[in-house]
């Protein structure tokens, strides 16, 4: 098996990159997990392996083979690491694309656009995916395999059908199921009150901003979640959660 031991190997370096920069990542196709679960799921999900790393001692802990298992040492781990307890097992996957969904073969469908923190894309995706839902769409914001957004999401990231998407507006106007704007206007239809039987795309947006007026334009409807107290607006991973429960009840 070939060993790393030099921090400035150039499949470290690349690595580093990959963690460290979304254009990075954009412009190779490439990306960056760290942890064995992670890793795993990536492999089960038919994520590509171009390298995976892993040092002597996880090697006793975490049974992982592969054809592109490399061994590391443990300063080499150090620099790979993004956690505060690395479990040593690293790898570089190649993207894939995901297909935009239509009402043949996803009829509930949440549409994030411009989320700029990444713990709540992961945590948003780890509630669609327990609560059923097969597809994300995301526009914008931050990057779905920003390392933050790929362990919030406890792997869903992985094994959800996300999509990217640049036209969010055309999307929203061309799908053939009614789409709802996540809005916090008190003259909007009330969350309970929204028939989500026949299939429904909703949309959920920045955390400061909320959507933009676009995509606000290319919903047919609106809605929000009533709340009480002086509260105006919920965080993004919160209000998805409890409108994807309404949604998949």
């Amino acid at each position: 098996m070939v060993i790393i031991t030099s921090k400035e190997n150039p499949h470290i370096k690349l690595a580093v990159r990959l963690r460290e920069s979304a254009r990075e990542r954009r412009e190779r196709g490439l990306f960056f997990l760290e942890g064995y679960r992670l890793c795993v799921d990536a492999l089960a999900s038919g994520y590509a392996p171009e390298m995976l790393f892993i040092t002597e001692a996880a090697q006793h802990k975490y049974p992982v083979t592969h054809e592109n298992l490399v061994l590391i040492s443990e300063p080499v781990a150090q620099k790979l690491a993004d956690t505060q307890s690395p479990q040593g097992v690293f790898g570089i996957f190649r993207c894939r694309g995901g297909n935009l969904p239509s009402a043949a073969n996803q009829n509930k469908i949440i549409v994030l656009e411009n989320l700029q923190d990444p713990a709540n894309l992961g945590a948003i995706a780890r509630t669609a995916e327990a609560l059923g839902l097969s597809s994300l769409i995301v526009s914008g914001g931050c990057d779905i395999y920003h390392p933050k957004a790929l362990r919030a999401s406890m792997g869903a990231l992985l094994r959800l059908n996300v999509t990217q998407t640049d036209h969010l507006p055309a999307f929203l106007r061309e799908i053939n199921l009614p789409c709802y704007a996540a809005v916090p206007d008190q003259d909007a239809t009330p969350l309970p009150g929204c028939d989500f039987s026949e299939g429904a795309v909703v949309a959920i947006g920045n955390e400061g901003n909320g959507l933009s007026e676009e995509a606000i334009a290319a919903c047919g409807h609106r809605l929000t979640i009533p709340m009480a107290g002086r509260g105006e607006s919920l965080n993004a991973a919160a209000a998805a959660a409890i409108i994807l429960w309404e949604m998949m009840k």
